[in-house]
């Protein structure tokens, strides 16, 4: 895995995703995710959840990185949205997040795991990449963005 491409594909984006809250943010991207990867959303669900309790995964700047363990996947998976509006997601800033990276990896992934998030980490504190992310105009202009960040190792 060297790029987001090979985690992230244009059905895997959303340029427009309305989630009530944090909880609903959760459900509607397990929703997703299983509909992509044959998994439950409950399963997705409560283990983003879980995750979330050890402490936020917004880390700052409008932007967080859902992320857990799932039994039953065979690779790393990206999911990326854009909210609008934005939500109280209680990141470390306190400020609203509307980008949202949600990354699931197999229980065994745990190098690959910190790799990705490390990297997807490292692209969305990028604030060119940011502003274009939030300025992009269609799920096509956002995944050509993200899949055209050049790699993924550090």
């Amino acid at each position: 895995m060297n790029h987001l491409s090979d985690i992230l594909s244009i059905d895997s984006i959303d340029a427009d995703l309305n989630a009530p809250n944090k909880k609903g943010l959760f459900q509607l991207l397990a929703a997703a995710a299983a509909r992509r990867t044959g998994l439950e959303a409950k399963a997705i669900a409560t283990a983003l959840s879980e995750r979330e309790k050890i402490g936020s995964t917004g880390f700052g700047g409008g932007i967080a990185i859902p992320h857990g363990k799932m039994d039953g996947l065979p690779r790393v998976y990206g999911y990326f949205a854009r909210l609008e509006p934005a939500i109280d997601y209680h990141a470390i800033d306190n400020l609203p997040v509307d980008l949202v990276f949600l990354l699931l990896s197999p229980p065994d992934a745990g190098a690959d795991h910190l790799k990705v998030l490390a990297s997807v980490s490292r692209v969305l504190r990028d604030k060119t990449v940011v502003a274009k992310l939030r300025g992009a105009r269609s799920k096509d202009a956002i995944y050509a963005l993200l899949a055209g960040v050049e790699s993924l190792a550090a």
